[in-house]
């Protein structure tokens, strides 16, 4: 059965880009907590208010250009 849910409701997002960000880009991306990963990637993740917050969010990514690696994004409590 596939799940339903609303537009407007809260998302659980995970944003990995290429390279080591410092904490400081977490108060630019909307407080979402910046983790160093060992490959050297950067994951931003957090929970944003709705699909057009999100897209704000990637649009961010673009105009810093970050090189975007992926996306993850669920309704539920864990991704």
């Amino acid at each position: 059965m596939a799940h339903t849910h609303s537009p407007d409701q809260p998302l659980l997002c995970q944003i990995r880009v290429r390279g080591h960000l410092n904490c400081h880009w977490s108060a630019w991306f909307e407080g979402l907590t910046v983790t160093l990963e060992d490959c050297g990637d950067t994951v931003l993740s957090g929970y944003v208010t709705d699909q057009a917050a999100l897209h704000g969010l990637l649009k961010k990514v673009r105009d810093a250009g970050l090189p975007l690696v992926a996306v993850r994004v669920s309704t539920e409590a864990t991704l």
